[in-house]
């Protein structure tokens, strides 16, 4: 049987559609629009999902991803709706028994939003895996849940040599797993939790010493003196600093003494009590996020120093021929530093002063992005690319993101099942800890072992429970003498796997399921940073654990 791609299919959702409906959609999608903006969205409503096994779990990632508008998705299903789909699967009932899992759990996560679009295959991954392998290609993002071992390794291959993400993810009993794997994955907008702003102060561009060196605090009436912003505050205080010392302050204690120099500079009254800065206040506080020197961080150069930055090619994708851009413009008009990022945190401050100076910081933010493009548009040509290949406002978004931009490289899950690539040691060292997690992933592929072996689950019939003990702990050994690790030091999580039977705890899907939608999000949008790479989840405990293979 032949299977048509996606893009034959017509099911690539095209953007959304603009005024009047925008606004429409807007106001239904507000709240995600603040995580991710726009262009975000944008990349949401243009990509394309694949769903591999339509389980509880299954039909819990698509729901957190129909929701929010995803573009499209597939779901590629060959099983029957049985008895025990029901008790696991909000999104079938008993009327659904013996149709296609694929086809209702299709329709019904469609009712869900109107602006989704969604097909189905009613066939297992494994005949279009060896029938039709170019079916994956064009996917964003491929989600597999409760896959077997031969076909999990089979398509891990293709689309980490395709360099399409791939989430494997299971829930099993009261024990949640999901394993992420990408090639090479870029992202601008990382949103570090502590983001700090670049103000600029000890190495101060022009257009910003010219308007500092304007203000005269001692001439100030006390309105204007306590409604100055606290930037030019620290910057003056900063300027005496360095006048005494050389450098920023380095320390605590080099930071206190500048607070201290400020606190000094607070006006009092007739009385000697000092009246009440704000501003003051304000840049006080401010010292130890906003003074320091201005540098490019170590994970910055890294990716600036990549060999994908330095030696591009006509197949280089937009983030690295940005990023040498970056690169060139550091070398050059940045003077070893990066763009400006031309914005200001908010203060207390007189409306037309802080104006002013957030004026002077945009202005240098877009002379410098106009720098970067102008060494984009270069590269685009030596590379032989159009120069409508990448947009200024491409440029735009790195340039205001690019002291935290990321990439993230990860490993093939292929090579986990290969004795001689998976780091063994890691494991043995982890299992030494009779705590530790990672004793649920050995359970885990144990559990694949078997499911290999006697293409069933352990104990997933009342009567083999036992005997499927047995059988599970053998699964285990083998794969433990395959690694070179010892026997584990106890075996009682080995039968409540058994006694699990393979079953889905709907709760547990669900909670997995956010997990696992949340991070197909991030590869979609490239932003914020993925799981690297494996995660377990034990709901009986409520603890969690990532490990890298």
């Amino acid at each position: 049987m032949e299977f048509e791609s996606p893009e034959k299919r017509g099911l690539m959702a095209s953007p959304g559609p603009k005024s009047p409906e925008q606004s429409e959609k807007t106001r239904k999608y507000d709240r995600q629009l603040r995580l991710w903006g726009d262009h975000g969205q944008v990349a949401l409503e243009g990509a394309h999902i694949c769903l591999i096994n339509a389980t509880g779990l299954g039909t819990e990632i698509l729901k957190s991803l129909v929701l929010p508008g995803i573009g499209a998705f597939t779901i590629v299903d060959g099983k029957k709706i049985s008895q025990e789909d029901i008790g696991a699967n909000f999104f079938l009932d008993a009327d659904s028994i013996g149709k296609s899992r694929a086809q209702v759990a299709t329709q019904l996560l469609l009712e869900l939003n109107q602006d989704v679009r969604g097909d189905y295959i009613d066939e297992g991954p494994d005949q279009i895996l060896y029938n039709s392998p170019d079916f994956f290609n064009s996917f964003t993002v491929v989600v597999a849940t409760a896959l077997a071992e031969k076909s999990l390794i089979l398509l891990s291959r293709k689309l980490f040599d395709l360099n399409i993400p791939l989430i494997a993810c299971q829930s099993i009993g009261f024990i949640a797993y999901m394993r992420v794997q990408t090639r090479e994955h870029t992202i601008i907008e990382t949103h570090p939790d502590n983001e700090r702003p670049d103000l600029r102060l000890d190495k101060p561009f022009e257009g910003l010493k010219q308007h500092m060196d304007m203000i005269d605090m001692e001439k100030l009436d006390l309105k204007d003196h306590s409604h100055t912003p606290y930037v030019v505050v620290l910057y003056k205080y900063l300027e005496k600093w360095m006048k005494e010392n050389g450098s920023p302050p380095r320390n605590y204690r080099e930071k206190r003494e500048l607070r201290e120099m400020i606190k000094q500079g607070i006006r009092r009254d007739e009385h000697d009590n000092p009246l009440d800065e704000e501003n003051f206040e304000e840049a006080m506080r401010a010292v130890n996020t906003s003074i320091g020197t201005t540098t490019v961080s170590k994970n910055v150069l890294d990716v600036l120093n990549d060999e994908r930055c330095v030696n591009l090619t006509a197949k280089s994708s937009s983030f690295w021929i940005i990023a040498r851009a970056i690169r060139d413009f550091m070398e050059n008009e940045g003077s070893g530093l990066l763009p400006v990022t031309g914005a200001l945190p908010d203060m207390t401050a007189d409306t037309e002063k802080y104006i002013a100076l957030s004026q002077i910081y945009h202005k240098q933010a877009m002379s410098d992005v106009e720098a970067v493009w102008r060494h984009t548009i270069r590269l685009l040509r030596q590379l032989g690319r159009s120069s409508d290949s990448i947009l200024e406002k491409e440029v735009k978004l790195f340039c205001r993101y690019a002291s935290d931009i990321h990439v993230e490289r990860g490993t093939s899950i292929a090579d986990e099942y290969d004795p001689k690539t998976i780091n063994a040691n890691d494991i043995a060292e982890s299992l030494e800890n009779t705590e530790s997690m990672m004793l649920y992933y050995v359970v885990l592929r144990g559990l694949q072992k078997f499911q290999s072996e006697y293409n069933s689950y352990p104990g997933e019939f009342d009567d083999h429970v036992e005997p499927d003990i047995v059988k599970l702990k053998a699964c285990i050994s083998k794969l433990l003498g395959e690694w070179g690790c010892g026997p584990l030091a106890k075996d009682d999580y080995v039968h409540e796997f058994c006694r699990f039977g393979g079953a889905e705890l709907h709760s547990v899907s669900a909670f997995l399921g956010g997990l696992v939608a949340q991070e197909t999000i991030k590869f979609i949008t490239s932003q914020y940073k993925p799981i690297h790479n494996t995660f377990i989840h034990d709901a009986v405990t409520s603890n969690s654990a990532t490990f890298f293979f």
